[in-house]
């Protein structure tokens, strides 16, 4: 039940970052739920699919979809009443960022993942809707030029990981993980926090 619960939360974050890039390219009311469900739903689809745990947990549950819908138009409505809404986006963003590097590690672990996979698949549960969501409006993902963000996830799934040899339950193991990862994106982003680039534009 925490893991279905902290999904939607994952899930109903995301789909407002996917709601507030829409808006930042003007588009009408189809691409903002398009974007807002395919950065909701899509890492967690992609987990699913690699997994084989098919179909994908986001399209046999009928909450999904909607949860994605109501979060674009939350996000609609309070652009205009909040001056400071983009940084509330990015804490809201690195939130969504720890809740579903919990669920892509804790869903691998069940699934008797090895530990590299389980760690893989916290970074793409947590990244994968963003990366599709950068695509679909012709951008180089950010998750792969700029931000703490997939080697946040990446860490925050070796945590999960490394939280077996304490003989932790899972709700522990998905709280810390979650915690952890949400204070570690923070960080990242108030202390402006990237890894070296390969060189100069040529």
């Amino acid at each position: 039940m925490l893991l279905l619960i902290i999904d939607i939360l994952g899930t109903f974050a995301f789909a407002i970052s996917g709601a507030e890039k829409a808006v930042r390219y003007r588009l009408d009311w189809l691409g903002l739920i398009v974007l807002a469900t395919v950065t909701g739903v899509g890492g967690g689809v992609l987990r699913d699919v690699m997994l084989g745990s098919t179909p994908p947990v986001a399209l046999t549950n009928p909450i999904y979809i909607p949860i994605c819908i109501f979060g674009a138009f939350i996000y609609l409505k309070l652009r205009l009443r909040f001056r400071a809404i983009r940084n509330l986006i990015l804490v809201v963003d690195a939130l969504g960022l720890g809740f579903f590097t919990a669920v892509g590690a804790a869903k691998a672990n069940a699934l008797a993942a090895g530990p590299y996979s389980i760690i893989l698949f916290a970074a793409i549960t947590a990244a994968g809707g963003g990366m599709f969501r950068d695509m679909l409006v012709s951008e180089i993902p950010q998750v792969l030029k700029s931000d703490f963000y997939a080697t946040a996830a990446l860490i925050g799934g070796t945590l999960f990981l490394a939280l077996d040899y304490f003989d932790l339950g899972d709700t522990s193991k998905i709280l810390i993980t979650t915690a952890f990862t949400f204070v570690l994106r923070l960080y990242a982003m108030r202390n402006k926090l990237e890894l070296p680039k390969t060189g100069k534009r040529i």
